[in-house]
């Protein structure tokens, strides 16, 4: 399964400048995702992170890591979000940086479900820039009911 970036719209609440999922290339429910991000020279982060040599902040990888892991996530359950469901980080764990992310770098991320127990999911994500791995983390998410703001 594929998903253009009007499909994604629908399932994540994340919008310009924190949405960082482009295209989902493949996606296997219970399995794995394929997901592209794009890194522009545009992205907001550039102007500070840093301005004599822009470099994506290893946290928005990971944050990117993320998105995908939601996607696969709300496939898996066969659910779509709404304003009272919300998708957190509950972990992060040996995250490793091995590369610099510039502009004009597509960043490919792939994130293979590793099991999923009492709304807890956890994760083997790796971020790649075309053969070169880039980022890997353990990564954990859950799904919590909120309350919406009156």
């Amino acid at each position: 399964m594929q998903m253009d970036i009007h499909q994604i719209l629908k399932k994540l609440p994340h919008r310009y400048p924190f949405l960082l999922v482009d295209r989902v290339l493949e996606l296997e429910p219970g399995k794995h995702i394929r997901a592209l991000k794009n890194v522009s020279m545009n992205e907001e982060f550039f102007q500070g992170h840093f301005p004599h040599r822009p470099v994506m902040p290893g946290v928005l990888m990971l944050e990117a890591l993320a998105q995908a892991a939601a996607l696969l996530s709300f496939e898996t359950l066969g659910v779509t979000p709404d304003d009272e469901t919300m998708y957190y980080f509950a972990g992060i764990d040996a995250a490793r940086f091995k590369r610099p992310v510039e502009p004009g770098d597509q960043l490919i991320l792939d994130v293979a479900l590793d099991r999923m127990k009492a709304g807890v999911f956890k994760f083997k994500a790796r971020a790649w820039v075309g053969d070169a791995l880039a980022v890997e983390a353990d990564l954990m998410c859950t799904m919590k009911k909120i309350t919406p703001s009156s």
